[in-house]
């Protein structure tokens, strides 16, 4: 029965631990934006350039536990390890749930979106069944010898760390995001007719003239109890809302396209019938240069040779973005967009997208974008 129960809880955590790192590192540039949120809610944003490398790192430390949970390898310092990660996870996903400062923890990453009560509730089960591996971690035997036990753990370190480089440079084997190859931006910035809106509940808070007595109650209790007539009652302060029913979110909301003027392009960008070349460099101070080049270069012929729309989307300031195009001598558009929605876009910086008729026709990481000839012999020699 003993037995029964560890194996249970070692199967359950390992799975669920590699699965967990697995998904983030799928997208370690997306973790690294989560981990700068949490470096924000706590002041420690001085530790905002190691963010890509602690997401990469505690994507890789996750698969790595959970693995090696699995074959029993080194079990005591696993089971540390798992008790300690698992506190400090329970810890954040509690501290943002109760405090309302990060509206998703990022735990399975955009695959699989938690709310933080969601994500704590997952982690205190999780820290019971740790708990169990923590009492018996004596009784966790291996499966395999001790030379082919850290032969394998080795193995695990170069694969779970260098899956999560490969995804950094590579661009998610998986995108999860809106952006998503195939998908038409107009699309899915629409609610469709019918859709359920948010609903919301007001509160009121209430004093007796009289007696003092205070009172509080939603917006329906007001009206159905005839309080309001009784001018004994005074409403205190402003009714305070309070989201009570979630309704249809489209999955792109935020995206507003505007030049230098803050005219908006959103929609003349997205009806062109033919293809643009988006190039997205969300924070031009961060973003590569040697690409920036080549892809000028690449903006150029295909301009030149195919009359292309090229345009560069940042969300840094005009003054920035215009010197920055001087100095490169970039012949792309230049217009603005918050960087939250193009961090979404591609996960690069820069990042490339080909777009037609709104829909994303396809989308590159700078390190992977095709030649001048594969695209034009691809996409443009019979448009």
């Amino acid at each position: 029965m003993k037995n029964s129960l560890i194996w249970f809880c070692r199967i359950s955590v390992g799975l669920l631990f590699i699965f967990s790192g697995l998904i983030k590192a799928n997208d370690p540039l997306g973790f690294s934006y989560k981990l700068e949120e949490y470096f924000e809610v706590f002041h420690i944003t001085f530790l905002n350039g190691l963010a890509l490398s602690f997401a990469v790192l505690l994507c890789a430390l996750e698969m790595i536990l959970g693995f090696a949970l699995l074959i029993g390898v080194r079990a005591k310092q696993v089971a540390w390890g798992l008790l300690l990660i698992i506190i400090f996870f329970a810890f954040l996903t509690f501290y943002s749930a109760f405090f309302k400062v990060v509206q998703t923890c990022g735990c399975f990453g955009d695959a699989i979106p938690l709310t933080p009560w969601q994500s704590f509730s997952k982690d205190l089960v999780l820290l019971l069944l740790i708990v169990v591996l923590f009492k018996n971690k004596k009784n966790i035997m291996p499966l395999f010898s001790f030379k082919i036990g850290e032969r394998l753990l080795i193995a695990a370190v170069m694969l779970s760390v260098g899956f999560g480089l490969y995804t950094y440079n590579f661009s998610p084997i998986i995108d999860f995001l809106p952006y998503k190859i195939g998908a038409n931006i107009s699309d899915e910035m629409k609610t469709p007719p019918g859709a359920m809106p948010d609903e919301f509940e007001l509160t009121y808070n209430l004093k007796n003239k009289k007696t003092g007595e205070t009172k509080t109650m939603s917006d329906k209790e007001y009206l159905k109890t005839g309080i309001w007539k009784d001018n004994n009652w005074a409403v205190i302060g402003n009714p305070e809302s309070k989201l009570v029913k979630k309704g249809f979110s489209p999955k792109i909301a935020d995206l507003a396209i505007q030049d230098a003027q803050r005219n908006d392009y959103t929609q003349e960008l997205l009806a062109n019938p033919f293809y643009s070349l988006v190039i997205v460099a969300y924070d031009l101070k961060k973003t590569d240069e040697g690409a920036i080049n080549r892809l000028n270069a690449l903006a150029t012929n295909l301009t030149q040779n195919f009359n292309i729309r090229t345009v560069l989307l940042t969300s840094n300031s005009a003054t920035d973005a215009v010197a920055f195009g001087k100095k490169f001598h970039l012949i792309s558009e230049i217009f603005y967009a918050d960087g939250v929605p193009l961090k979404s876009m591609v996960r690069a910086n820069p990042g490339i997208i080909l777009l037609k008729n709104g829909t994303i026709v396809n989308k590159w990481h700078y390190h992977t974008v095709p030649d001048y000839d594969h695209l034009v012999k691809k996409y443009f020699q019979h448009q």
